[in-house]
């Protein structure tokens, strides 16, 4: 089987695919596409609702398949509006929808519990509540109706989707420690069942909030770049090919060049004029550090230099 035939395709039945992934259920219902599909193709039911069956596709391949790289003419083809039709409906269900569920289940489990411990628990959770509601409101207000307007020739003098990727934070990191400490630090007293409860429930979520940042950054992303810039490189060779000389569990020396400046409190915009080099660049070899140490945070990235004799401690502001 070539790798082309793992993936879906517009021409292969709307049935098999869900039979394939039944998770892409999520993603058709937030693009409004509802069962009873028959023997209806990908195609076919996609046109009938208004979505473009190769951007639905591409969709689908980046929240099943995450090593999926979709290619630049698949992406210059792409619809964008049903890119952020997808983000828009996520956004919404994981504040009116995922973080109440969450809410309600975590209140219930941590009951029995101390007060002083009831309350840094809920604190903590509260805090992440409130990091993932400035999350999407940020894009909602900034990053969807920038896109919109670059679409229509009003770009936003000061902003590109580089900015954005620039600023843009992972929104399941505080997520993980809510499990961990879920899953190892509350007393015996708690109810199990509903402990087993809430871990699933994070666990999927999680996993969906994953593949949400794919969306943006193998979708939304590129694709707001070529309509930035419709002569630009989309997949320069500058870092990619590079990367896929190197050992997948080993630094390459650039690497490490930027994870010491990282340690060192610079900014992606100064990384990029010290080594001569564009952000898209910088943000891509400090995606490849963190999937290759497993290290996400600046402070963890500085122990892991430091630890690695990578940096001095003293040099470390």
């Amino acid at each position: 089987m070539s790798a082309s035939a793992r993936y879906f395709n517009p021409e292969m039945k709307m049935a098999r695919l869900i039979e394939t992934d039944h998770h892409l259920l999520t993603v058709l219902s937030r693009l409004g596409i509802r069962g009873g599909f028959g023997e209806g193709t990908v195609e076919k039911i996609c046109t009938d609702k208004g979505l473009d069956p190769g951007t639905f596709s591409l969709l689908c391949n980046v929240y099943s398949f995450p090593s999926f790289e979709p290619e630049a003419e698949q992406l210059r083809r792409g619809r964008i509006n049903d890119v952020l039709r997808y983000l828009h409906q996520s956004h919404d269900y994981y504040v009116n929808n995922a973080i109440v569920t969450l809410a309600s289940n975590l209140e219930t489990l941590i009951e029995p519990c101390k007060d002083n411990l009831r309350q840094i628990i809920w604190k903590f959770f509260s805090d992440y509540k409130t990091e993932l509601e400035k999350h999407f409101e940020y894009e909602e207000g900034n990053v969807i109706p920038y896109v919109q307007n670059l679409m229509i020739g009003r770009a936003r003098p000061g902003f590109s989707i580089d900015s954005f990727e620039e600023d843009d934070t992972s929104i399941d990191e505080s997520l993980s420690d809510l499990r961990s400490l879920v899953l190892k630090s509350l007393p015996a007293e708690c109810n199990d069942t509903l402990r087993t409860k809430l871990l699933n429930f994070i666990f999927n979520l999680q996993r969906d909030l994953t593949r949400h940042s794919l969306v943006e950054d193998k979708l939304m992303i590129p694709m707001v770049r070529l309509i930035e810039d419709p002569h630009s490189a989309y997949g320069r060779t500058d870092s990619t090919t590079e990367e896929s000389r190197e050992r997948a569990d080993e630094l390459s020396e650039r690497e490490k060049e930027i994870l010491v400046s990282v340690a060192r409190g610079m900014l992606n915009k100064e990384i990029a004029d010290k080594l001569d080099i564009s952000i898209n660049t910088v943000i891509t070899h400090r995606k490849n550090i963190t999937r290759k140490t497993g290290i996400r945070t600046v402070a963890g990235l500085t122990v892991y230099a430091i630890l690695n004799n990578l940096i001095d401690i003293n040099s470390v502001k």
